[in-house]
Formats: C-alpha cells, structure tokens, sequence
C-alpha cells in the first residue's frame, strides 16, 4: 500500500525545495499537460519585475518559457515570455504584446532576461547578454500577489488550460526573479551565477511537477579536466551557463 501511495504522488505531482544549481528541468515532449508550478513568496504588489532563466531547444515556432497570470478574468498573459520563432521573442505585459526581433538562433543554451518597470512603462530584452531596443508597455500597471507562475506552458487562465502548440519541450534552467529592475552589471553577475533572484531563487527553489518533467544533470559544460585515471570529468563549478 505505501508503494502505492509513494507511485500515485510522483505521477501525479512531486513538491520539492531544491538547490537545482546543477540541474536543468527536461520536457521530453510537447504535450497539454505537462509543466513546472513555481511558488514564489510574493507578499506585496509588484511594480518592478527582472525575469531571468536559460532554454535550449529545438523549437522555431511558438513557445512559452515562462508564464505569470493573475486571478481574474483576461489577465492570463500578465508576464509571460514567448519566443515566436528564431528571430523574435514575443513579451506580454498585462496582456500587450511587445515583439522584438532579434539575432537567428542557433542550437545553444540562450540566457534570456526580461525587466519591466511600472513606474516607465520600459521594458528590456537581454538574450545572452545583449540589449534589444528598449520597450514601452503598462505604464502604472501592478501585478497582484495572487499569482500562478508555470514554465513550459502557455495559461489560458489563472485556473489552468493550456494549447500543445504553445507548449516548451528541451530544457530549462537558472530560473530566477526579483522584484526590482536589475542593472546591467548585475546582469553579468546572473550570466556567471553569482546573483540569484529574491522572488525566485534556483539554488533555493520551490517547485511542483505535474505530467512528464523531470530533473536532470545539466551535461554542457564550459571545461573538462583530465583526471588521475586519465578520463574526462565535468568541472561542475565550470557547468556551462
């Protein structure tokens, strides 16, 4: 009965807090179903927002890589981060579509930061560690602290429903949030790891799995060594980010 019970959770849904920094969430597939719940502590409104994460895919149409709705009806794309195709990244902003051209992809991990800034309306696009031209969305516009946060999947709503042609399959990582904009400076910082969000922290996350995700080792690598015995060995203070 116990193996029972220990089966229906991990197929149903695994809730964990982890140091993921090693680790990379795997989608083997688009589907409808499957994503990752993340759950931030956010106890006030926000009106700043710096999203950061790494992705690396075979994709060239739709996909979302992180989602954030609201409770109530039409706030479903309240933050989210869309790539459209290999040369334009789609940023919702209270439900405005901002798309940005940028440089071809090519099949590598892409590090992805986006900031809003209530106060402005400017919006920034960083796509491994380049700026894209700055942005205006939602000028005066506050995010609820009610909030659902997926990856991998595009929300219809703040009680769920998602397209599989808007779904992620490969693999994500260093997910982080705060909720202030981040200079460009310590955007280096998060390309190296050595900031880490105050919303949501990928060495210290909170997360539940629902469908077919899982949680692997991250394999590229920036630098491998020779050990005694003359093999090869990621360095993982060297894992590539």
């Amino acid at each position: 009965m116990a193996l029972y019970v220990m089966l229906l959770v991990f197929i149903t849904g695994s809730v964990a807090q982890q140091d993921l920094g090693s680790k990379v969430f795997l989608f083997p597939k688009r589907t409808a179903t499957a994503h990752v719940i993340l759950k931030p502590e956010i106890e006030k409104p926000l009106q700043k927002v710096t999203v950061c994460l790494r992705s690396y895919t075979e994709l060239t149409s739709d996909h979302s890589l992180f989602s954030l709705a609201m409770s109530g009806s039409g706030k479903d794309n309240t933050f989210l981060i869309f790539p459209n195709s290999p040369s334009y990244t789609a940023v919702y902003i209270s439900q405005e579509q901002i798309k940005i051209k940028t440089d071809p992809d090519v099949l590598d991990w892409k590090f992805t930061c986006v900031t809003w800034d209530s106060d402005t309306g400017v919006v920034q696009l960083w796509v491994n560690g380049k700026l894209y031209p700055r942005r205006f969305s939602s000028k005066g516009f506050t995010i609820n602290p009610k909030t659902s946060i997926i990856l991998g999947q595009e929300q219809d709503s703040f009680a769920g429903g998602f397209d599989i042609k808007q779904s992620f399959s490969g693999e994500i990582s260093d997910v982080n949030m705060w909720d202030y904009v981040l200079s460009p400076e310590t955007m280096q910082k998060v390309s190296s790891g050595d900031h880490n969000g105050n919303l949501i922290n990928w060495r210290s996350l909170h997360f539940e799995i629902l469908g077919e995700v899982l949680v692997q080792p991250k394999l590229q690598c920036k630098h491998w060594a020779y050990t005694h015995n003359l093999y090869y060995q990621c360095n993982e203070d060297k894992v590539y980010n």
